[in-house]
């Protein structure tokens, strides 16, 4: 069947890959080294790894951060999960939307208050809440800082996103 009839008789296209956890390889390798056994699920000591599509561990921010403490590395005998935790563990930043309370003129920090790397700051303005603004050179990923912003406005996003192929 030709890709463009396809995609106009409703087929999904492929979203973006789900946040892995620390040190994985990149999705591909990912896929075929991971044999879904649980153990970087359950070596987890924050509870932010769990069992996703396919059976496959996920980072959910919903919850919980890391805290790179390697031991889903350790844990995991297949090489799904690099063994170098000195390199950057992912390459996803943070953004605030604009849904953010202090775009709204309500005085809001919690983002901030959770960030250990001091990657979000609030910019002073004249009459109104200071705004936040995100250093993702500083961002470690941790994700400390989405699951307490109380409107949602705190999400991942990928910082040197992989080309699309044609």
């Amino acid at each position: 069947m030709d890709v463009s009839r396809r995609r106009f008789l409703g087929a999904r296209t492929p979203g973006p890959a789900p946040f892995r956890p620390p040190w994985s390889t990149i999705e591909a390798a990912f896929l075929d080294a991971c044999t879904r056994c649980d153990d970087c699920v359950k070596a987890c000591p924050t509870g932010l790894l769990m069992r996703g599509a396919g059976g496959y561990p996920e980072a959910d921010f919903t919850a919980a951060a890391c805290t790179f403490c390697g031991d889903c590395s350790r844990a995991c005998a297949t090489g799904a999960i690099g063994r170098d935790t000195a390199a950057r563990p992912w390459s996803f930043g943070i953004a605030i939307s604009e849904g953010c309370l202090a775009a709204q003129n309500v005085d809001c920090r919690v983002c901030g208050e959770m960030c250990d790397v001091s990657a979000i700051r609030f910019r002073p303005r004249i009459g109104g809440a200071p705004l936040p603004e995100v250093d993702n050179a500083a961002c470690n990923g941790c994700g400390a800082c989405i699951a307490p912003c109380p409107v949602v406005a705190v999400t991942r996003t990928v910082l040197n996103p992989a080309p699309e192929l044609p």
